[in-house]
């Protein structure tokens, strides 16, 4: 019999939030509707419980899993959403991939639920000291560390500024990078000046690296 795997989220309200990317100087508004988000990235536990396989380069349960691609990161959405018995959220076919608004499934979130969760309401660059709501190159030890060890936002997020990138579903700028999808948050690795709320960064959605991780979301009822 499979062993359970709990995924702690929180409910965010439909909302609106302003998002820019200091390479084009571009700034534009998204609105969104309902959606969960897990509290913290996904843990090495959890990625195995359903995959089987721990891809990481440190090892322990609580460690946000790494070194896992965009792609790896919608495989894992959709196998916990059959494992579930929800609605598939992502349609695969060779290397195209759609995602179904309307699913109920766990499912990448969106770079503006991701930063209007990260945000909780505040302004700044950051919802707190960053040394008390991150790991970073200052403080980690050049090494990632277990989940929910700093303070939480204003929600209850924990870890969404340091410790790991995460993964989001939005391609970066299709018309420059193609299929590159975006990343948010900073790592353990990166300086203070990576650790904020706006910060975009890209990858190509095979890449794997020890300080690339995500979180889960799933869409809700209006």
């Amino acid at each position: 019999m499979e062993s359970s795997v709990r995924v702690e989220m929180i409910s965010v309200p439909s909302g609106r939030v302003s998002l820019s990317d200091r390479r084009t100087e571009r700034g534009w508004s998204v609105e969104f509707g309902p959606y969960a988000l897990g509290v913290v990235p996904v843990t090495q536990e959890q990625y195995e419980r359903v995959t089987g396989v721990r891809p990481s380069t440190a090892r322990g349960d609580r460690l946000p899993v790494e070194g896992v691609s965009w792609w790896d990161a919608v495989r894992f959405c959709n196998a916990l959403s059959e494992r579930e018995g929800l609605a598939l959220a992502y349609r695969m076919d060779g290397d195209n991939v759609s995602w179904d608004a309307g699913a109920d499934g766990y499912r990448l979130p969106t770079e503006a639920e991701w930063e209007y969760a990260c945000r909780a309401g505040s302004e700044g660059p950051r919802y707190g000291p960053l040394d008390e709501i991150a790991w970073h190159r200052g403080n980690s030890g050049e090494r990632v560390h277990e989940v929910g060890g700093r303070l939480a936002n204003a929600w209850g997020f924990h870890d969404m500024l340091g410790n790991v990138w995460d993964w989001c579903w939005d391609l970066y700028d299709p018309e420059v990078y193609g299929a590159y999808r975006v990343l948010r948050g900073g790592g353990w690795f990166d300086e203070h000046w990576s650790c904020r709320a706006s910060a975009r960064r890209r990858s190509h959605p095979t890449f794997r690296i020890d300080d690339v991780g995500f979180r889960l979301a799933r869409s809700l009822a209006p």
